[in-house]
């Protein structure tokens, strides 16, 4: 096991299952001794949910450090920004008390979501009705496809009136024949969509930079620096369950491209992990539970999407994928949340591997056809079946909690570091190696 016990400068975290691992609370956690709070990936498809003295936050573009008075937030070019999203959170935040001017930068080499990326997403989801990925629907996947294709507006567009209006209607010019043509749906406006973005121009200005430039300072200047993705590592493009995947590299490489830092600056990755497993939308979940269970569960859990609502899928807590994101993303540390969602259960599972027919598989396959036949091989463990939601210190978890934990960890070979008992911010067990 890899030990954790000086204080560094620059620590990525990282979903370890299919995004929702609760991301957002220990962000927020860590975020109070951090000088900057950075995102590189994603979009407005993903939702962080903060829970702050009783009241809920919830942040999908922002980074959820802004609750933090000295942290600065920063939004990578990663980042796909929905400019009207990103609007509506800072009015959110600014009537809440909290100040954003001069605390939140953006990226001005970061793509911008236009209308019909979003209308693309959700067309081209409801053509393919039975084989859908489950898109939100918030444009990101087609804002990507433009950025790869060299057709993508970026923020620093904005700054040129000219060159802006000859792409938006450059663009909608050619998305309009696949409207039409293929989708049978009406143009957009091209001189709406470009009045309205021109007006975001003054709106966003006094938050936009050169994110690569400012990052290497403040790794230079040896600020506290922790970085967010969004989704989690089996929705990456490249190691994910594709294609019921997202559109970006939410791993821990994507952190380097997606602010322009060098990979010898990063000095530790956490990963969050769930002390079982969700997903939402389609695709094979190997220890998925029955849909009693998984009912029962998701109450438990409140495992509802914090951008769509949508009921997430439920299943026992999988080593095979733990251990994949130990190896993808170089995992130094979990962090373990929702443990007291099992407080009440009898017994409790722990898939260790898979079995394809006769043949046992440890590591996690790429294949969906074959991952879809696996059986998941389970060991059960006695449950504690008290409420844990007031525990401060890891010596004072029942036995059988404690004795959960110390499995997971002998099948990942990291380190539990951080163990959530609540959703709030002081519900949180930080165990005595760990520092930031």
């Amino acid at each position: 096991m890899r030990f954790l016990e000086a204080s560094m400068s620059v620590t990525v975290i990282i979903g370890s299952q299919w995004g929702d691992e609760g991301k957002g609370k220990i962000v927020d956690l860590l975020s109070k001794d951090a000088d900057v709070v950075a995102r590189y990936q994603g979009g407005a498809n993903a939702g962080h949910s903060i829970v702050l003295r009783g009241e809920k936050y919830i942040l999908h573009l922002i980074p959820s450090g802004i609750l933090h008075p000295q942290t600065t937030c920063i939004i990578g070019n990663g980042v796909v920004v929905d400019p009207a999203v990103l609007l509506d959170e800072i009015r959110l935040l600014e009537t809440k008390g909290i100040k954003v001017v001069g605390r939140l930068l953006i990226s001005h080499r970061a793509h911008l979501i236009m209308p019909y990326h979003k209308l693309l997403d959700q067309v081209q989801e409801d053509f393919s009705s039975e084989d859908r990925i489950g898109t939100t629907g918030r444009g990101i996947g087609p804002a990507y496809v433009d950025k790869v294709n060299r057709s993508g507006i970026r923020i620093v567009d904005l700054l040129d009136k000219d060159t802006l209006i000859n792409k938006i209607q450059s663009n909608i010019e050619q998305k309009n024949q696949i409207l039409e043509k293929i989708y049978q749906r009406e143009h957009l406006d091209a001189e709406l969509i470009t009045q309205e973005y021109l007006s975001f121009d003054k709106k966003m200005d006094e938050y936009i930079t050169d994110i690569a430039i400012y990052m290497d300072q403040a790794i230079k200047d040896r600020k506290k620096i922790l970085i967010e993705g969004a989704q989690g590592t089996l929705l990456d493009v490249d190691f994910g369950t594709y294609p019921y995947v997202t559109s970006s590299n939410p791993v821990s490489g994507g952190a380097c491209t997606g602010l322009g830092i060098g990979p010898t600056q990063i000095d530790r990755v956490i990963g969050i992990i769930k002390a079982y497993t969700t997903r939402v939308g389609h695709g094979p979940f190997p220890t998925e539970f029955a849909e009693d269970m998984s009912d029962q569960m998701r109450e438990l859990g409140e495992e509802y999407g914090a951008t769509t609502g949508r009921p997430r899928r439920c299943g026992w807590f999988d080593a095979v994928i733990a251990n994949y994101a130990v190896r993808i993303n170089g995992l130094d540390c979990f962090a373990l949340t929702k443990l007291d969602v099992l407080d009440t259960l009898s017994e409790i599972k722990i898939c260790t591997e898979y079995r394809f027919g006769n043949k046992p598989i440890t590591n996690f396959p790429a294949d969906l056809r074959t991952l879809k036949q696996c059986q998941p091989q389970f060991i059960t463990l006695p449950g504690w079946q008290v409420s844990i939601k007031d525990i401060k210190q890891y010596n004072e978890l029942p036995q059988n909690a404690k004795n959960y934990i110390e499995t997971i960890e002998s099948l990942v070979g990291i380190q539990v570091s951080i163990i959530s008992v609540g959703p709030d911010r002081n519900q949180t067990i930080i165990r005595d190696h760990f520092k930031f």
